[in-house]
């Protein structure tokens, strides 16, 4: 690898273009994402997003532009590419005949790595899936598979992750634990490219959000940034009332609340 794959974004994108027979779907797409950082990709069902997924992951050919992951270019280096990314999709891939544990090292056994007993081990203590371990994944629930999920993606510890749509029909409580779950990524120096629909994720989780919009990003930047591009706020003081995530933690506890989570909009955004 050379010094420029090091110290240049992970991701890069430039011009990126593509059709389906007559229905344009990328219109010149361009963004860069930093190493280490969580990246949101939001926009409406139709948007283009999975289709960027699918090109940067080397499923897809563009049809113009080009992309690079981790400096190596999608479409003459898509081998190089592939080793440096893992592709979460829309529903969670994982084996429900076999236990947590087991679908840890069937990944780590396929990949050919050393010790795939201790990798599982250790996934399942950094995903809080140990006291699961020996349950068959057909016991778990949405955010344990979820999760369980993103664990056997980082088998081998690829440096780039994309999480296409990750909490999609996940209920509240769920939600959340995959949002913690991403956070804990970037923590550990992984660089997450997210695809969302729900304005609440890309708010609580990117450190950077680009808005997809009928094949083009039409605005790029952090939370901060985009909040100036509206008219300044107006003072108003109101009787604070409880939210609807105050009711539904209040009656069935909060053990889906971490760190910062009490701020999270999770129930009153998601339809």
């Amino acid at each position: 690898m050379t010094a420029n794959q090091v110290q240049g974004p992970a991701i890069h994108v430039q011009g990126l273009e593509k059709s389906y027979k007559k229905l344009e779907v990328l219109h010149g797409v361009d963004f860069d994402v930093a190493r280490g950082s969580i990246f949101a990709l939001l926009g409406s069902n139709g948007a283009g997003k999975t289709t960027v997924v699918k090109i940067l992951s080397t499923l897809l050919k563009a049809d113009a532009g080009t992309a690079s992951v981790n400096g190596f270019d999608v479409a003459t280096q898509a081998a190089d590419v592939r080793e440096s990314i893992s592709l979460t999709g829309q529903f969670a891939a994982v084996d429900e005949i076999l236990s947590g544990r087991e679908n840890l090292v069937l990944v780590a056994q396929l990949r050919h790595l050393k010790d795939p007993g201790t990798i599982a081990d250790n996934l399942l203590d950094r995903f809080s899936l140990t006291d699961a371990a020996a349950r068959k994944v057909s016991t778990y629930s949405g955010g344990m598979r979820r999760r369980l999920d993103i664990a056997m993606s980082l088998i081998g510890n690829p440096q780039v992750i994309f999480l296409d749509e990750p909490t999609t029909g996940l209920d509240p409580q769920a939600r959340i634990e995959v949002w913690r779950a991403v956070k804990e990524l970037a923590e550990h120096g992984t660089t997450v490219l997210l695809t969302t629909q729900y304005l609440d994720e890309a708010e609580q989780l990117a450190d950077r959000i680009a808005i997809l919009h009928e094949g083009r990003i039409i605005v790029n930047g952090t939370f901060a940034e985009l909040k100036q591009l509206l008219p300044p706020a107006k003072i108003e003081y109101v009787e604070k009332q409880p939210t609807l995530e105050d009711v539904f933690f209040a009656i069935v506890g909060d053990d889906g609340r971490h760190g910062d989570a009490g701020n999270e909009r999770s129930v009153g955004t998601e339809e």
